[in-house]
């Protein structure tokens, strides 16, 4: 396992895959955390906030919802997969949570743009 304050990845030893990296990242609308995972023939990404998540289409909304989350999907394609964090950014919203809607994420959405409605919730929450 490798470690710093910024970034955690997880793999076997002696193996490139499967593995797990979380980290920090900048983004144009502010820092989250990345996490992606990759094993052969398939991986997932999002990126985390405390307010919810923007995800790849493997995070089931239903459940998420459920469980009062507020989650934004977008999908990937063969051509276009989507694998680490930054391909979130200018991936399109296809779905997403009451919880979500109700902080203004809107199906059509870029990543970035959910992601930016996320963080505004974060800094409104705390000037409460």
């Amino acid at each position: 396992m490798t470690t710093d304050t910024t970034t955690a990845t997880v793999r076997l030893p002696g193996e490139e895959l499967p593995r797990v990296t979380d980290r920090v990242i900048e983004t144009p609308v502010g820092r989250a955390i990345g996490h992606s995972a990759r094993w052969e023939g398939g991986q997932y990404c999002a990126i985390l906030t405390r307010k919810g998540l923007i995800g790849c289409g493997a995070y089931h909304v239903p459940t998420m919802e459920h469980f009062g989350q507020a989650v934004a999907i977008a999908r990937g394609t063969p051509a276009n997969p989507l694998c680490e964090p930054e391909d979130l950014y200018h991936a399109r919203i296809v779905e997403c949570s009451r919880q979500a809607q109700a902080l203004g994420i809107r199906v059509g959405d870029t990543g970035l743009e959910a992601l930016a409605k996320l963080l505004a919730a974060e800094r409104q929450e705390g000037t409460r």
